[in-house]
């Protein structure tokens, strides 16, 4: 017998908001050269790198992330390049993020350009209410910090980020209560999470192409193609959820950053630099999400891919830059044993905590050094040259 969706209670408006930054990398880079809005770009770096974020025009050529820089080039030969830009990501984000704050203090961020809003607090008495208040958002992100978004609008967490990606770039959906089913019903099978391109093709060989056709399978059946989890599987169909929006933050379990580079470097005194100023560009965003952090990790790659990492940990975590600046020498040493020319750096810091209180002993030294983190982050955040640290200026 075909199954269909159960009827489910659900909540009277759409109070779950999921916000999805178009092309966010691209779209930060361009925000400071509008003059290429429009164009074939991408960022990522040149002939040896990777493409991290393509523009929608670039897209539509056939670059997509993480394609190898070369391959780029080749399907798309007047593809403009543009090299990253430190410290503006993790700004831009923290800005976008400070806006959806202005309208409901339960906002989760998922990743640098994705999130969630739960506005059930906030007292909105009808859908077009709250379709009218993030269509101002969306205009203030835009108009404020010209980023593009993408919003779904819907009664869960589900619901809402598969409608953020419905209609991108500039989408904006809703899903009613109650109309989840239907919405999902037309929609590809791999719009369902965990769906990916290899189940897709297995899917789609059974004659699954479509969330709809999930339906028209028995138990027995469903029990054969996604075993225990069967259930699961068709609750997302239906486009059941009931997992909270929480303000943890799901990416602060690390904070990295890395660069592939355009020639091979052998450099120590350079590479060591690269490295310091990758700490400039992570701690103001750690110190930003209110997180303290106690290990960092340094990772090297080679011209024929092979990896080597080095790690240490503080005896107390920090939110500070000063602290980890003498670890990079003894664990760029550490990890670059070959002392053959490098591809790649990347610092990671992990070991998140949240920002307590200091030791007594540390406390008032600390917060002088915080003070002037925070001025220089201002600095650094308005565009200034010459507020970096790079070891010398904060701490000594």
């Amino acid at each position: 017998m075909p199954r269909l969706p159960l009827i489910v209670t659900t909540p009277a408006l759409p109070t779950v908001v999921h916000l999805d930054a178009d092309a966010f990398f691209v779209s930060c880079e361009l925000s400071m050269n509008p003059q290429l809005r429009g164009t074939k770009c991408a960022v990522g770096g040149r002939e040896r790198g990777i493409i991290s974020s393509a523009s929608y025009e670039a897209r539509a050529c056939g670059v997509y992330t993480p394609m190898a820089t070369k391959h780029a080039l080749k399907v798309c030969p007047d593809l403009i390049l543009l090299p990253h830009t430190s410290g503006i990501y993790s700004k831009k984000s923290r800005e976008m993020f400070e806006l959806c704050e202005t309208i409901t203090p339960i906002v989760q961020r998922n990743s640098i350009d994705e999130g969630y809003l739960d506005l059930g607090p906030c007292g909105f008495r009808s859908t077009a209410e709250i379709e009218h208040r993030i269509r101002a958002l969306q205009q203030r992100i835009w108009d404020d910090l010209q980023i593009p978004t993408s919003f779904g609008i819907a009664a869960n967490k589900l619901v809402s980020a598969i409608a953020s990606k419905a209609r991108k770039p500039r989408g904006f959906t809703v899903v009613p209560p109650g109309e989840e089913a239907a919405f999902l019903a037309p929609l590809k099978i791999s719009v369902i999470p965990g769906v990916g391109l290899k189940s897709e093709e297995r899917l789609a060989a059974q004659g699954i192409r479509l969330v709809s056709d999930l339906f028209t399978r028995t138990e027995s059946e469903l029990k054969a193609l996604f075993g225990s989890g069967w259930q699961e599987m068709l609750a997302m169909a239906r486009g059941e959820d009931d997992r909270p929006v929480h303000t943890d933050h799901e990416d602060a379990k690390s904070y990295s950053v890395q660069e592939t580079f355009g020639e091979d470097i052998r450099d120590f005194a350079e590479i060591e630099r690269i490295a310091k100023g990758m700490i400039d560009e992570l701690m103001p965003a750690i110190r930003a999400d209110g997180k303290r952090v106690k290990t960092m990790t340094v990772k090297v790659r080679y011209p024929g891919m092979e990896n080597s990492t080095a790690g240490r940990s503080l005896a107390e975590a920090t939110d500070l830059e000063a602290p980890f600046y003498p670890l990079v020498q003894p664990l760029l040493k550490a990890a670059w044993t070959q002392r053959r020319p490098l591809r790649l750096v990347s610092v990671r810091f992990s070991g998140v905590e949240t920002q307590g209180a200091q030791l007594e002993m540390f406390g008032q030294t600390d917060e002088k050094k915080r003070r002037l983190a925070a001025v220089l982050d201002k600095l650094n955040g308005k565009g200034k040259k010459g507020a970096v640290r790079h070891g010398h200026q904060l701490g000594k």
